[in-house]
Order: structure tokens, then sequence, then C-alpha cells
């Protein structure tokens, strides 16, 4: 009989030649277990998921009530369902006008593909602007947003019509123009390896959006849901986007992402043609329960509020010659300690000592940290002396 390593290899897709191969058995907290019960210290959330660790009995409750009651009913949009209702009321009442009507998807790509969508119907234009090194997800219209093009290049010819600005540069806001139906823009570039705004950049192109009637797509889908210190990243930044992706964070470790805007614009996906925008499991009961409690248990008790105390600890403690930089927005921070082939080794070490940690897409000179929220100041103790004597042993 083939082990489950070997089962998982010859019939699972594999998306690269190097996968980790930690066959995880149980999660709990901040930790994940393998078959052989040693213990690892997620500090990557299953890249932002899991905010309030894993299996959070609020989550786990909130699941379990809701499998009692329904599963999946029909089609999105058609019935009313007091798990979506619900959700889409309190996100409403955390967020600033005109951010009032929710559309809910299964992940983060679709969230951007049907902002996508949203921004073409609503303003009648085709043009779409979005930041070179930015990851917004893989599906066809998410990855022509894409650039450079090194994992998408197998894939052309994507959507035409998309043309590119670099991140902070003032400079190429005059590329925004009145044949732009939206900006589609990170408020911090994660994949970048956790690029700030600076210099007021994202009010100037708050202000060059509505100077061209162009809208302001912010993808939160990473920083989001408390991660950067804040419930949603762009409250630092003294804006308001036209339009909000959600997804990772939300569900509290259950599959949901979602679109948020006015009630004037999502409206336009709903006639000439009706039926604009369509999903079948988007807005899951089960998801959407699932990322009511999440929220809940998020903005009631005080976990955003200790984001940047546990962000300065652990710029505290990461405190080594290899280490060439730090760059940080609460618990999304990139640790930079060289090439690749040293972030690799520095990676493996890191699983060895019972720490998971990863990189970043456009950056591969960085290792990812975006732990739970819930992580301990213990935890953080435990997690920064395994990455310290990672890089002890291979840093340059």
């Amino acid at each position: 009989m083939p082990s489950l390593r070997q089962q998982f290899l010859r019939h699972v897709a594999q998306t690269s030649d190097m996968p980790l191969l930690l066959e995880i058995e149980r999660a709990e907290g901040s930790f994940l277990f393998d078959a052989s019960g040693k213990s690892y210290l997620d500090l990557i959330a299953g890249i932002s998921v899991s905010v309030l660790g894993h299996r959070h009995p609020a989550v786990v409750e909130a699941v379990k009530m809701q499998a009692d009651r329904y599963l999946h009913t029909l089609v999105y949009g058609e019935y009313v369902l007091s798990p979506q209702v619900e959700l889409a009321s309190l996100l409403a009442s955390l967020l600033p006008d005109p951010l009032d009507t929710v559309y809910f998807t299964n992940s983060g790509s679709e969230a951007t593909e049907g902002a996508m969508k949203l921004a073409k119907r609503f303003t009648g234009r085709a043009e779409i602007v979005a930041c070179r090194e930015a990851y917004h997800g893989s599906t066809q219209g998410a990855a022509s947003l894409m650039s450079p093009t090194f994992f998408t290049q197998g894939y052309h010819p994507l959507l035409p019509g998309v043309r590119h600005i670099n991140f902070n540069s003032e400079g190429d806001l005059e590329k925004i123009s009145s044949k732009t139906a939206c900006v589609v823009i990170e408020t911090v570039q994660a994949e970048a390896g956790v690029r700030l705004p600076r210099n007021g950049f994202l009010k100037k192109l708050r202000q060059r959006c509505t100077e061209t009637g162009t809208l302001l797509v912010l993808d939160e889908i990473q920083a989001g849901y408390g991660r950067t210190g804040t419930l949603w990243a762009f409250e630092q930044y003294g804006i308001v986007p036209d339009v909000l992706l959600l997804a990772k964070g939300m569900g509290g470790g259950m599959p949901i992402g979602a679109f948020v805007a006015s009630q004037e614009a999502m409206r336009s996906l709903g006639h000439e043609p009706p039926l604009g925008h369509l999903t079948t499991f988007g807005g899951h009961p089960v998801c959407c329960a699932a990322a009511l409690a999440t929220l809940r248990f998020l903005t009631e008790n005080g976990l955003v509020e200790k984001v940047r105390e546990k962000e300065a600890l652990f710029r505290q403690l990461l405190v080594h010659p290899a280490i060439r930089e730090v760059r940080s927005a609460g618990l999304l921070m990139a640790v930079e300690v060289g090439g690749f082939q040293v972030l690799q080794k520095i990676i493996l070490e890191c699983a060895v000592n019972g720490v998971v940690t990863d990189w970043f897409l456009f950056n591969d000179r960085s290792l990812r940290i975006a732990p739970p929220l819930t992580i301990s100041e213990e935890e953080i103790r435990l997690a920064c002396g395994a990455v310290n004597l990672a890089i002890e042993k291979f840093g340059n």
C-alpha cells in the first residue's frame, strides 16, 4: 500500500517540484502537528489566513452550528440566508461610506475578477491599471494584472488593456486617464516583500482617480482583517476606496472572499444584462458563518489593538548581523537575509527547528512572517529564537 506521501505526489496536482511535504495530522492555535507528533509554530498562518489561529473555538462552533442547519441551498443571490445577511451587514457597519454592499466569492482571485468586471460595467471603460510586483490572484483576469510576467508567461495571451505603474511613483499617476476603468492596487504590497506606501502616495492616487472618474480598487486580501494594526489597512492612510477586496483572513480558516462597493455601483451587475456576475458556491452558508464569527471575535476582543505591540516584539528579537532589513506593516513582515539559495536553506532549517516560514513571489531575498494575530509573547520569543538560529547557521 503506497504511503500517504506517495499518494500525494502521485494523485494531488503539484504546483512546484519542491513541496514542503509536511504531513499535517492536526492543528491548534499557533501550531501544526505532523504524523510523528512534531509541532511546528506556524509563522505564516496559511499565508495570512488563520488570523485567529488554527481551529479557533468561535470559528469551529459557528461551523458546527451552521452545518446542523443547512449547507448549500442555491446559487448565490437567490435566497435570503442569515449567515450571508448578518455578515454583509456587519461588514457594512465597519466600513466607511460608500462601501455598503457586499458580493461574496470563494477566494481572493474571484474577488479580483468580480471587481474588474464591476469597474468595466460601471464606468463603460476597458482599461485597467495595476502595479508592478503585485499579486491579485492566479485566474486569467487576475493574472493579467501581474508584472513582471515570470509566473504568467506560459499562459499568454491574457487580457488586453492592462497598463502598469510603479508603487509609490507619483509620476506614474499620469498614466491614469479618462480611459481607465479602475486602478487595482494593494494598500500594502505583500508579495513585493512588504512595501508600504510613502509620501502620501495613496492620497495622491485617490485624488487622481477622482479627477479621472476612475474606480480605486484596494486589494486588502492580505492586509485586511487587522493584520497591519487596524481592521482595514486603508484607515491608516486617510483614504476610502471605491471597491475593497477581501479574502484570506476573512473566514478564519474557511474559504471565502468578497468585493465591497457602493450599492449604486453594485447594481450595475444586475441589469443589461441581468446575472452579470454569478457564483454557485460564493457566500457558502458555512463559510459565511465562520467569517461572521471571525469578524465578531476580532472586533470584540481587542486583538487588532495588540498587533503593533507584537510587531515591536518581533522587531526587537529578530536581530542578527546577517539580517539586512526588517520591513513590517503590523504582523505582515519581511526579514531580508540575502539571495534565494540562502533563503531556502534558512526556511528549511526553520522547519527543522519547528517553525514554518516562507518567501514572497516578487522578493526571493526575504523571509515571510505573518502569524496568527493570536500569537502569544512566549510563542513570538520561541519563533524568533528558531529563526535566529537558522540565520546564524546559513546567513551570510
